[in-house]
């Protein structure tokens, strides 16, 4: 079996637009990208379609854009994706799996219009990196599960050997105490 090539490497066919980058993209992170589009997708064709196209977004972005961290970045494209096709068929079927996800920090995070849009989304996303960065591991993690691989709490309770009532109420607490350090940054009003 052949050893994975490092990302850096990887991220240096891109740069040179070599075809060998998508290839060993997908032997390296195909089944990391494939979790995550599972989770947000019911359907397998949809993942798979949505991992494709993970790859090509990020063989028509490479360059410019240089990420640091290759898995984070095609798993934030994937995760995207996922979720835009996931409306789009929510759209047309009206079946909701992910909503409730984003409902319930949508009470949570402001909304942002207009000119002030990226300033926003960047004190925004400094503001949750720091919130994350201060939970205990356990709690940033059932966290990350729930709002980032889209999991549901009986899945997270399996995961880390607790009950769903336990995730639900870590959860609730832990985006409670999101809300305050929102309100305490300036962020939410």
């Amino acid at each position: 079996m052949n050893a994975r090539m490092e990302d850096d490497k990887i991220l240096t066919l891109y740069r040179n637009r070599s075809e060998d980058a998508i290839r060993e993209s997908r032997k390296k992170y195909e089944n990391y990208c494939y979790k995550i589009a599972k989770s947000i997708l019911s359907s397998h064709e949809d993942a798979e379609e949505c991992v494709s196209d993970a790859f090509v977004k990020a063989w028509q972005s490479i360059p410019p854009h240089s990420p640091k961290s290759l898995s984070a970045y095609l798993g934030a494209i994937t995760r995207n994706l996922a979720i835009n096709r996931l409306e789009a068929s929510l759209t047309a079927k009206r079946n909701a799996k992910i909503l409730p996800v984003l409902d319930e920090l949508a009470e949570i995070l402001p909304a942002t219009e207009g000119q002030e849009e990226m300033v926003n989304e960047i004190l925004l996303r400094q503001a949750l990196n720091s919130f994350l960065a201060s939970l205990p591991l356990q709690a940033r993690r059932i966290f990350l599960q729930r709002y980032w691989y889209c999991q549901s709490a009986k899945e997270i309770a399996k995961a880390f050997g607790m009950t769903e009532s336990n995730v639900r109420v870590l959860l609730h607490r832990t985006r409670n105490d999101l809300k305050r350090f929102l309100e305490q940054e300036g962020i939410l009003v």
